[in-house]
């Protein structure tokens, strides 16, 4: 498998997109509201509160909690693009010329993998520095210290957002090449976030508390997944059945 094919490909997908612009908004929003949003949030909650029992238990949890929430992006965010590089493609007749071309299919998914994985990442990524120096001026004057960097915030960025992301572009090109509709490819590609938000769940209720170590192991679990279904991707894209069969 050549990985310069593979960054060919990935190059044309990402110039795809920075022209869609109803697909580069909804990578930017979700981000930003996180970043931004649920900072301000604890904030004007915890006014008027600073130094007190209940703040320095309880916003830890809370901070924790709303960290979560960029792995969820991460499971939601490449399904729009990851949806369209395939169906999108197919339905503006500019997949073909692709597929006729020697280029192997591993190449293909790899490159379309990483066109899909590499906006949203980077957009959580931006979102995680801007949410971390929100809440670390928020918790200096409310706790006395800056909360992070931690432990916690570094297996969410370093290793769980960016396994979440590549398990939403994984299962959504396996869905859109097997499916003729951009609509269809994104709603079923968004279930992907379901076990992320049960997780998040549990972790609320104390069920699965979201420590350093319950974090790696969902990272292992996750891990182990990608490679599953990167296989399944390549031993179920049938290139003959989607030049000669799509209409």
């Amino acid at each position: 498998m050549r990985l310069s094919q593979a960054w060919i490909i990935a190059s044309k997908d990402i110039d795809i997109f920075r022209k869609k612009k109803s697909i580069f908004y909804s990578v930017i929003i979700f981000p930003l509201f996180v970043s931004v949003g649920l900072p301000m949030l604890i904030y004007v909650l915890s006014a008027g509160s600073a130094g007190t029992a209940d703040v320095q238990s309880g916003l830890p949890v809370v901070i924790d909690a709303f960290a979560f929430f960029f792995i969820i992006g991460a499971s939601t965010l490449p399904t729009a693009i990851a949806s369209y590089t395939i169906v999108g493609e197919k339905q503006e007749q500019s997949l073909e010329p692709l597929l006729a071309t020697p280029t192997i299919d591993s190449e293909i998914l790899l490159g379309k993998c990483i066109g899909a994985l590499l906006p949203p990442l980077v957009a959580i990524w931006i979102g995680g520095v801007i949410f971390m120096g929100l809440i670390d001026a928020f918790t200096f004057r409310l706790l006395g210290y800056p909360y992070f960097p931690n432990p916690v915030m570094a297996v969410i960025m370093l290793l769980l957002v960016p396994l979440a992301a590549i398990t939403a572009v994984e299962a959504s090109v396996i869905i859109s090449a097997r499916v003729s509709d951009v609509r269809t490819a994104q709603q079923l590609g968004s279930l992907i976030v379901i076990p992320f938000a049960l997780v998040y769940v549990l972790g609320e209720i104390n069920v699965f508390p979201l420590t350093v170590l319950h974090l790696l192991i969902i990272a292992l679990i996750i891990l182990v997944a990608d490679r599953a279904l990167f296989s399944l991707a390549v031993s179920t894209f049938r290139r003959e059945e989607i030049l000669t069969r799509w209409k």
